[in-house]
């Protein structure tokens, strides 16, 4: 069976969705891609996986769910692949954080220093998590509640707001024994 090529119509409704997008998303987009991918290099790869994916994906999008929805969805589901992906490869990274560019000028280096040292700590703990548990701590993290988290993950909504205690119990223990656990 042929595949039906898109209108142009279909093709500028998509360009515009994809627009709009990128300006209500990038930032918190290359938040997500940061937590799933420590290495800068493989980090744009991902975003601009992500990016094509999004653009495809819209064609689809009938607004039976929000458009912060849909975009979250399929950024973790790309995300996601790509975590298995690497895994499958027998890659291990670990997670480094750029230096942190914008410091407030008026913290002493000491200062600086630990809280970029405590950041790191914290990303490569949330880098530890299972993937599901890690797609709903960064989406928490955004400022989501458990009802739309439960929407892009498929899970209820009181099973997530579950998982978002248990997973910051688990964080805060760890981040305090200074450990890296396995998942």
């Amino acid at each position: 069976m042929l595949e039906k090529e898109p209108t142009r119509s279909e093709v500028s409704k998509q360009d515009g969705l994809y627009e709009e997008v990128a300006a209500s998303y990038g930032a918190p987009l290359s938040r997500l891609a940061r937590a799933y991918e420590a290495d800068p290099d493989k980090r744009r790869d991902l975003l601009q996986e992500i990016d094509i994916a999004l653009w495809r994906s819209l064609e689809n999008f009938g607004e039976r769910c929000s458009l912060r929805t849909w975009v979250y969805r399929v950024a973790h589901n790309v995300a996601t692949s790509h975590i298995v992906r690497q895994r499958r490869d027998n890659l291990r990274t670990f997670l480094s954080l750029d230096v942190l560019d914008s410091m407030a000028a008026a913290e002493d280096a000491e200062r600086a220093a630990n809280r970029h040292m405590e950041l790191e700590r914290l990303w490569a703990l949330i880098q530890q998590l299972k993937p599901l548990d890690r797609q709903i701590i960064l989406l928490y993290l955004e400022g989501m509640d458990a009802a739309a988290i439960g929407e892009i993950t498929g899970v209820s909504p009181g099973n997530i707001a579950t998982k978002i205690h248990r997973i910051k119990n688990v964080m805060a223990h760890r981040f305090q024994e200074g450990g890296h656990h396995g998942e």
